[in-house]
């Protein structure tokens, strides 16, 4: 009875114990370092282990980052003191926190190239040709018996048409001459139409329309779309741009534009619509010198839109290109957004980063934002649309761009981190290297 009622005491402090052990500063100080860091060149990064022991880090590479300001293989710490990793050249490393000649902690330490960008900020008008005809809506045909719709029942809004008997459909000219050539024989058209991502052929009878004197399908279609929205950056080395930060869509189907080419050109605000609650504000804009594009746009998708410019564009702010920052640099506080509110002159206006939101995969939802500057507040009413795409810049380096505004606050909306609207762009931050990619 007595040894039981021991063993149960005993029981009970080490369950105390562990309890206070599990729940004190050091083990959740410990249980918050993560197994895997990023480290922007020049960079330190300070861990908290917050133990009141002595340690060894063994480092397999120790050209990649040092250790408390020391080169070595193995270094001897004191873990009551912030563990200090400061990188030294791009490239990966583990390192073995060793108490007693037991590891308690390993790491992979990921050392990130020096990524620099030309800050954008420019309004640019966007010019996308599709990827195939876009039905967005059906009509009724004058047939010579009754009105009525011969694809309604077989081909759906959203639908992109890609070819009318196995010949490619390159314009709405083009559309309208095939169906018009094969009408005539009376038999139905094949069409092929990609929807939802998968591709398929239908058959339509082309009905005769007797007040036009042509074949008709029934159909309302799009082979491009235009607006204005603000560069974000452009890659020095590879002349690859970003902008938007988010996807361009349809305004009838609200479908992303599956592109087949397209273009940026210079654009010049000219009016602001105030952005108020529940009610978006908006930039009006006039495209300049079309015949000049900016660049040509090679991909559009939930990120914004990417491509290679023709030229050198540069943000007067800086002439040199900025440094890009990882999510891990991002910090809540103070920040500027560089955007056009008034013809083409690019200024830079005040915000506050309000929450970080730290993100293993790609989003554009990446931090909250909110307008502070009291010229923009006055002048927009915060973030307008066509502001989209504005750069974000925190302690000299791009962090990210703007992407979404709160309806029912215009002072507030979203941005996305940078480093993901670079991936699309095919810039890899891990090695600076282009990955060429097919336009999607």
């Amino acid at each position: 009875m007595f040894n039981q009622r021991n063993r149960q005491v005993m029981g009970l402090i080490i369950l105390f114990l562990s309890f206070v052990f599990l729940f004190s500063a050091p083990f959740q100080h410990w249980m918050q370092i993560p197994n895997e860091i990023r480290v922007a060149p020049g960079m330190q990064t300070h861990l908290e282990f917050s133990l009141p022991t002595t340690a060894t880090v063994v480092t397999k590479n120790p050209d990649v980052v040092q250790i408390n300001g020391e080169i070595s293989k193995s270094i001897a710490v004191d873990l009551s003191k912030p563990l200090i990793l400061t990188s030294r050249e791009q490239g990966e490393t583990e390192l073995a926190i060793e108490v007693a000649g037991f590891p308690i902690k390993k790491m992979k330490v990921n050392v990130m190239d020096d990524v620099r960008v030309y800050l954008g900020g420019q309004s640019v008008g966007v010019k996308l040709m599709s990827n195939g005809m876009m039905v967005v809506g059906h009509h009724m045909v004058d047939g010579k018996e009754k009105k009525h719709s011969p694809s309604l029942e077989r081909i759906k809004v959203g639908d992109m048409i890609l070819k009318i008997n196995n010949q490619d459909v390159t314009s709405i000219q083009n559309v309208s001459k095939l169906v018009n050539q094969y009408g005539s024989s009376g038999k139905p058209l094949l069409i092929t139409i990609r929807r939802d991502g998968q591709i398929m052929d239908v058959e339509v009878t082309p009905v005769f329309d007797v007040k036009d004197e042509s074949y008709r399908l029934g159909l309302y279609i799009r082979d491009s779309a235009a607006g204005i929205g603000t560069l974000t950056f452009v890659h020095p080395q590879s002349k690859r741009f970003g902008a938007l930060g988010h996807v361009i869509s349809d305004m009838d189907t609200g479908k992303p534009i599956d592109t087949a080419n397209g273009h940026i050109v210079h654009s010049r605000i000219t009016a602001i619509q105030k952005g108020e609650h529940g009610q978006p504000g908006e930039k009006y804009a006039s495209f300049v010198n079309e015949d000049q594009p900016l660049g040509q746009i090679e991909k559009n998708t939930a990120f914004g839109v990417f491509g290679s410019v023709h030229g050198t564009i540069k943000n007067e702010f800086f002439s040199n290109p900025l440094p890009v920052a990882l999510q891990e640099q991002v910090e809540v506080g103070p920040a500027k957004i560089y955007t056009v509110i008034k013809g083409e002159q690019v200024e830079a206006f005040d915000i506050e980063i309000v929450k970080v939101i730290p993100q293993k995969y790609p989003s554009t939802k990446g931090m909250i934002i909110r307008v502070t500057d009291p010229k923009l507040l006055k002048e927009t009413g915060g973030i307008v649309q066509g502001m989209s795409g504005s750069p974000i810049v925190q302690n000299n380096r791009i962090v990210g761009a703007v992407t979404h505004v709160f309806v029912n606050d215009p002072t507030s909306g979203y941005g996305i981190h940078i480093e993901w609207m670079l991936k699309e762009a095919g810039i890899d931050i891990q090695s600076s290297s282009l990955h060429k990619r097919k336009a999607s």
